[in-house]
């Protein structure tokens, strides 16, 4: 039984295996995201803190970009989906976050949903097909190719470390704060 907490985040479980343990706290980082970017209007999501050009929306442009990339391009060796297929990252290595205050807030909350979604097919058909052991298609620079296990963990921290920045953009937005 899934519970769900006071933002809507459904709680990793307590005691279960080891996937279920790691995609429940994947899936409570990525609901951690939408909480922190639900309700904002376009200028909600292209609000900075400081010096820093990071916007809530940026966020979302770019975790879209990063599910796609580790369990689609990675792990099952397709190619970018749209948008990001047809960006010159060469030329323009930021684009997502460049971009995002381009797009509206219901662009970029289904740009997001639809990557999630992917990888979430994506990685049952990964664990179908070897578990977390599973290797990745595509391998690094140097060879090695990372397991889904890795994968999972790196995306958890990813979103981790990120929605420490949503937490402070959302507060200053509206003053909103938690967790």
């Amino acid at each position: 039984m899934t519970v769900i907490d006071d933002q809507g985040r459904p709680e990793p479980p307590v005691a279960a295996d080891e996937t279920a343990t790691l995609l429940g706290f994947l899936d409570f980082q990525r609901a951690t995201l939408e909480w922190k970017s639900r309700g904002l209007d376009a200028a909600g999501l292209r609000a900075t803190v400081g010096v820093s050009t990071m916007t809530l929306g940026g966020l979302l442009k770019h975790m879209a970009l990063v599910e796609d990339g580790w369990f689609s391009r990675s792990l099952h060796g397709n190619d970018r989906h749209p948008p990001f297929d047809a960006v010159d990252w060469a030329a323009d290595p930021d684009w997502e976050w460049r971009t995002a205050a381009d797009d509206s807030p219901e662009g970029l909350r289904a740009l997001w949903q639809a990557a999630v979604d992917r990888s979430r097919a994506l990685t049952a058909d990964a664990l179908a097909a070897g578990g977390l052991d599973r290797p990745a298609s595509r391998s690094w620079p140097d060879g090695q190719r990372p397991s889904l296990r890795w994968i999972v963990v790196h995306m958890i921290e990813e979103y981790a470390r990120h929605n420490g920045h949503a937490d402070l953009l959302r507060e200053s937005v509206d003053g909103e704060t938690g967790e």
